[in-house]
């Protein structure tokens, strides 16, 4: 169950350093933020998914 809460969380954490580290401002890390934590949250869902398939 925390396979999409880590992917949402190192998303975000990875779209705000990447918008930083090219020059954006606020609202440019808040939407690479975002965008990168759906991303990653969806990731984290299939995971989930897959593991818990393969336990039963």
């Amino acid at each position: 169950m925390i396979f999409p809460l880590t992917g949402i969380l190192i998303g975000a954490v990875t779209g705000v350093f990447m918008a930083k580290r090219r020059g954006g401002k606020p609202a440019d890390m808040a939407q690479w933020g975002a965008a990168l934590g759906l991303i990653f949250g969806v990731i984290g869902m299939f995971v989930l998914i897959i593991v818990e398939r393969s336990i039963t």
